[in-house]
């Protein structure tokens, strides 16, 4: 799988240092909590509906998830990306989760007219998701 995050780093906004590939794989392996779920939504306002499909799990699976229970490797694995890529865009946009959210609901050229959001379907998604955000970093827009 191609690496979809930016180097680790401490972001300039956020006191949230991203995770290295290494630390996502073995987390992803050991299984994240249900309540890691909520944790990451909260971070910008998504809803279940959009967690679950950033998760690649249905919404009916997640809300029937314990809070205590460990969701499958690969759920976990797009959870530690959705989060790294969430602190990316809270980074890239100083922290105004608000904007953030437009943002990912928004239809963007780069993403062939897909909203940031529709292309977490799948984990090349999150690449390129994580791509525009480094040129908005960048200052090199459309």
């Amino acid at each position: 799988m191609a690496a979809t995050l930016p180097t680790p780093q401490q972001s300039r906004f956020m006191s949230v240092r991203l995770l290295t590939e290494q630390e996502i794989i073995m987390r992803s392996r050991q299984g994240l909590l249900r309540t890691e779920v909520d944790r990451v939504a909260k971070l910008v306002g998504l809803t279940d509906k959009e967690m679950a499909a950033a998760l690649g799990i249905s919404p009916s699976y997640l809300h029937r998830l314990k809070i205590d229970q460990r969701m499958s490797q690969d759920a976990s694995e797009r959870l530690l990306l959705l989060e790294n890529l969430l602190q990316h865009a809270l980074d890239t946009f100083e922290g105004r989760a608000t904007i953030v959210m437009g943002w990912l609901r928004s239809s963007l050229r780069e993403l062939d007219f897909q909203t940031p959001l529709q292309t977490l379907d799948t984990v090349t998604g999150y690449t390129l998701v994580d791509r525009v955000l480094g040129r908005i970093d960048h200052g090199i827009f459309g």
